[in-house]
């Protein structure tokens, strides 16, 4: 095709399109949980001893016996099989935001040569892809290859349909021969018993007796748009990079805040319907879903879940989003910014801590000042957060989330905490060394006699913050949309673990002297909030004086890029933090720097040679064209003695030249190879190539506003935002 052909046949696609048939839903109480071997399918396929022995497993973590093993291994299996399943496949994490699967068949066969069907606990337990052909910063060469997956008997076991047959699927780890991680789920897993091995020390010496294993908890927020296939086929930058590189801003955007929690497009509806379903079988509590700020953005939230089911969810979640939409004729973006000008999309995990004997330990309840068990663990996040910033930013760093961070859409790229009026209040008493009271929210009242009065929070809620509580949990708001939450999830507990253990120590000083626990617990906490307490704050995190305030005034820094960022992966003190509990060795955290920074490195290379080849290929020839048309429409006019106005020709031709300018800049650029460090090619990078792109674009742009539009060879963003 060629000119804006691609665009108009897009456009005739989309309108003319059959409307897609919508079934009915099935009831919740039918399909919930129907492809889950979960605890209440494993009951009825169980003895009963063998199941006491994988319920202990799966709510505790304790080993369980490999003779279990084959009696679950071979339950399942009957499960599977009676649901149509041929194969399996244990389903790991590997350093990546995708998940990673290898199939096997339930089938062997014997010296007859008749194909009988066989599921062994010594195959449920562990497979064997190969471990250099992920991601593993050096853990791994080419010739030395082995890697396991083993199986995690705490995340269900479920069956993913697709139209070509249905797949069990093991959720399960992956590490190399020699042992170390070589994924996501591993370090999660580490961080939550280091988090309950320290969480217990403090409960205990606050008198509990009674303490069940704690877990963190996690309910990701996901947004993302959904882009016309038609139009994404059309854009090399959506399906390569995931963003669009090229676009003018369309006379409309997002001003009119008319499509936020706005009526949902009729299409998309019956798109949202289909894919709860798929999610509703298997077992992912899908609650919420809405029109979000940008047009063309929607979002769903589940309800909230232990953070290993809710990280396996997650990731499954975003698979389901993208085969869905395929199947509904749309393209879903999950990159952190897809398109210039308006907001882009992240993914809010809200994450919280507690037990079945406890409860929600960041839950503080009608009077928070006598609460002391809530005090002391949201005390634990404070100093976390202010301790270890630098690593929460490096766990959300990526090319993409740069985009988004510190723009007016998202928050800062300074970690702080906002803790809402109540709660501020409390810990400024317990810094002054009191705690006497803490104020409620009051009432709700309208004015109006048929609207009820409601008991009004305690405290606002602050979408400038990275790191806010919002009545019984904290919400990591800076995560981006396209990030596995597992990385948070593990900074957040392994950070919670070392500031718990440090409470642990300072309030068994104080108890062997002999105060009572309120007195040891205020004294403990007046010293976190002397050393920690500039890292709360409850203003605008947009605005340019928090910006001064926070680095020049309070110590904190600000840490725009993925290149800034990454480095904190290889101070001493993150070193030490994970050693120290536990989570990951010091060759596997220099592991994920080695890989991240590479993820980094190769995305933003990939856009640039995207852009060098669309300016080149696709946009240059456009107004070359125009150009032409230009010269024999002017010559035929002066044939006719009519004098026309040269303005738009000079205009076109000096952009296309400025552009192509700029095109031979970032070629040479993406030619220079002598770095002396990773750090300082990455830096380049930020502060080099990404300027020149844009320079690049700003040109494109112009000259999508002055080449005919029947030339234009791309899908505008009034097309792709607007068309459904």
């Amino acid at each position: 095709m060629s000119g804006n052909e691609a665009r108009v046949q897009a456009i005739f696609q989309i309108t003319n399109r059959e409307p897609m048939e919508v079934a009915t839903p099935d009831p919740l109480s039918k399909i919930w949980a129907c492809n889950v071997f979960n605890l209440a399918k494993m009951e009825e396929s169980l003895s009963k001893n063998a199941f006491k022995e994988i319920k202990k497993t799966v709510q505790t973590g304790v080993p369980l016996d490999p003779a279990t093993a084959d009696l679950v291994a071979a339950a399942m299996k009957e499960w599977a099989l009676s649901k149509g399943v041929k194969f399996f496949s244990h389903i790991f994490f590997p350093l990546t935001n995708i998940t990673a699967e290898k199939h096997d068949g339930f089938i062997i066969t014997n010296p007859d040569g008749a194909a009988i069907t066989e599921f062994t606990g010594s195959l449920l337990i562990k497979g064997e892809p190969d471990g250099s052909s992920f991601p593993n910063g050096s853990l791994r060469m080419t010739n030395a290859a082995r890697g396991y997956t083993a199986w995690d008997p705490t995340s269900p076991v479920y069956v993913m349909e697709t139209a070509n047959g249905s797949t069990l699927m093991i959720p399960s780890v992956f590490m190399s021969w020699t042992g170390e991680s070589l994924d996501k789920k591993i370090p999660l897993l580490r961080s939550n018993a280091a988090m309950d091995e320290a969480a217990q020390k403090v409960l205990s010496l606050m008198g509990e007796t009674d303490i069940a294993p704690l877990n963190s908890s996690c309910g990701a927020e996901q947004e993302y748009f959904l882009v016309d296939s038609n139009f994404a086929n059309a854009r090399p930058d959506l399906l390569l990079a995931g963003r669009s590189l090229f676009g003018a801003a369309p006379a409309k955007g997002q001003e009119f805040d008319d499509h936020y929690f706005g009526a949902i497009p009729e299409r998309v509806q019956v798109f949202m319907q289909d894919f709860e379903d798929q999610l509703y079988k298997l077992g992912i509590p899908a609650k919420t879903h809405h029109n979000e700020v940008a047009p063309g953005q929607f979002e769903i939230a589940p309800y909230f879940e232990a953070a290993n089911v809710a990280a396996d969810h997650q990731q499954l979640m975003m698979t389901i989003i993208k085969t869905t939409a395929k199947k509904h004729g749309f393209h879903a973006l999950l990159h952190e910014k897809p398109f210039a000008g308006i907001n882009g999309s992240g993914k809010h995990v809200n994450w919280s801590v507690g037990n079945s004997t406890q409860g929600n330990l960041l839950d503080p309840g009608n009077t928070p000042h006598k609460n002391l068990n809530f005090l002391l663990f949201c005390g634990a996040v404070i100093r976390g957060v202010h301790l270890y910033g630098p690593l929460l930013r490096a766990v959300i760093a990526s090319a993409a989330n740069d985009h988004r961070l510190g723009a007016n859409e998202a928050p800062p790229a300074i970690l702080s905490v906002y803790l809402g009026d109540q709660l501020e209040a409390v810990y400024e008493d317990i810094k002054a060394g009191k705690l006497t009271s803490s104020n409620s929210g009051g009432i709700m009242d309208s004015g109006l006699s048929q609207i009820l009065t409601f008991s009004r929070d305690p405290g606002d809620r602050n979408r400038t913050s990275p790191f806010a509580f919002t009545g019984n949990r904290f919400e990591f708001r800076a995560v981006g949309s396209s990030q596995s939450v597992s990385g948070p999830l593990v900074a957040m507990n392994t950070m919670l673990a070392d500031s718990l253990n440090w409470i642990a120590e300072k309030l068994e000083v104080e108890l062997g002297k002999g105060a009572d626990q309120a007195n040891a617990v205020i004294t403990v906490l007046k010293e976190l909030m002397e050393l920690h307490g500039n890292v709360v704050f409850g203003g605008d995190g947009y605005s340019t004086d928090w910006h001064k305030a926070a680095v020049e005034e309070r110590g904190l820094k600000n840490i725009p890029t993925t290149a800034d960022a990454l480095p904190a992966l290889n101070e001493d003190y993150i070193v030490k933090l994970f050693e120290s509990t536990g989570v990951l060795s010091p060759v596997e955290l220099a592991s994920r720097y080695e890989v991240y920074s590479e993820q980094y490195v190769l995305s933003i290379e990939v856009e640039a040679k995207l852009v060098v080849d669309m300016a080149t290929t696709l946009i240059y020839p456009a107004a070359i064209t125009y150009l032409s048309d230009l010269s024999v429409t002017n010559a035929g006019m002066a044939d006719m003695d009519i004098e026309l106005d040269n303005s738009v020709a000079k205009t076109v031709a000096a952009e296309a030249n400025a552009m192509m300018a700029g095109v031979s800049k970032l070629s040479v650029a993406l030619e220079k190879h002598d770095f002396a460090s990773t750090d300082e090619h990455m830096s380049f990078l930020a502060d080099t190539v990404r300027g020149l792109m844009d320079e690049v674009r700003v040109h494109a742009d112009e000259l999508e506003g002055k080449v005919a539009d029947d030339l234009w060879p791309l899908p505008k963003y009034q097309e792709m935002l607007f068309i459904k």
